[in-house]
């Protein structure tokens, strides 16, 4: 029997809040079912990455100390990008993101490439992957986009569907042959602007060229996608991304038996 892989994923960050009925003074760190389940569907086990920071912090265990000892990294969805994280001011107070988050995030991404270990982005995921090389972002896409789609309905929320095209010569388009255009989820406000050096886009909205995925061209394993495969199930007539998952994961299982 093989031994299990072992996957972190980096927590949503819950700030001190008066009006929270649940631990209004606390920071709280958390992670979404959907993602856990996603990631244990293939095998792997699931492990919420905590940030070592904060006023609470004591001990020494690092990020790189992580990064050691688990397989691979799943870069969880959530809050906005802080603008200032690509060098641009907010357009709006509500647009401000989480910048905790952000450095948090950011660290623990260098901390998996230092070692080795692969990288995989889901939603905010992508664009933070994309800002923490250099890349930056639209604060809002329906703002700085004129005609773009619809890409976050907070009505529908994961049931928000639309169409993207699988770039050709690309890994994705090896992982999903056949028809390249997909029917995926959305939820998202914001998007990759200027993509990162050393990244190649792999799959655009056809309606409007934002990009759907990245992927690093070094020798660093990172992938990330803009839609949430977590929410997609055959009932939803959505593309089957297993592959994508079982590719991160054949990715951690050879960096573990790499010396």
């Amino acid at each position: 029997m093989k031994q299990r892989l072992k996957i972190g994923i980096s927590a949503c960050f819950f700030h001190p809040d008066e009006g929270r009925k649940a631990a209004p003074s606390k920071t709280l760190q958390w992670i979404e079912q959907s993602t856990a389940h996603w990631v244990m569907s293939q095998g792997a086990l699931p492990f919420m990455v905590p940030a070592p920071a904060g006023e609470t912090y004591r001990g020494d265990v690092t990020l790189a100390d992580y990064a050691a000892s688990l397989d691979g990294l799943v870069l969880h969805g959530g809050a906005d990008v802080w603008p200032g994280s690509y060098g641009e001011e907010p357009l709006k107070p509500e647009w401000s993101g989480d910048r905790a988050r952000d450095e948090y995030e950011i660290a623990l991404v260098k901390a998996f490439e230092q070692a080795g270990k692969p990288v995989f982005g889901i939603c905010r995921g992508l664009q933070l992957i994309n800002v923490a090389h250099g890349g930056t972002l639209y604060q809002d896409i329906t703002t700085q986009k004129p005609g773009a789609r619809v890409h976050r309905d907070p009505a529908a929320y994961d049931l928000n569907f639309h169409e993207v095209d699988i770039l050709p010569d690309t890994r994705l388009a090896q992982l999903l042959p056949g028809e390249r255009r997909h029917k995926i989820n959305s939820v998202h406000h914001q998007g990759i602007k200027d993509l990162a050096p050393g990244f190649q886009a792999e799959a655009l909205s056809p309606d409007d060229g934002v990009i759907e995925a990245i992927r690093h061209t070094g020798g660093a394993w990172i992938a990330a996608v803009q839609w949430h495969p977590e929410f997609h199930f055959p009932r939803h007539g959505v593309v089957d991304d297993s592959p994508l998952l079982r590719d991160f994961l054949e990715a951690a299982r050879t960096a573990r038996t790499e010396p």
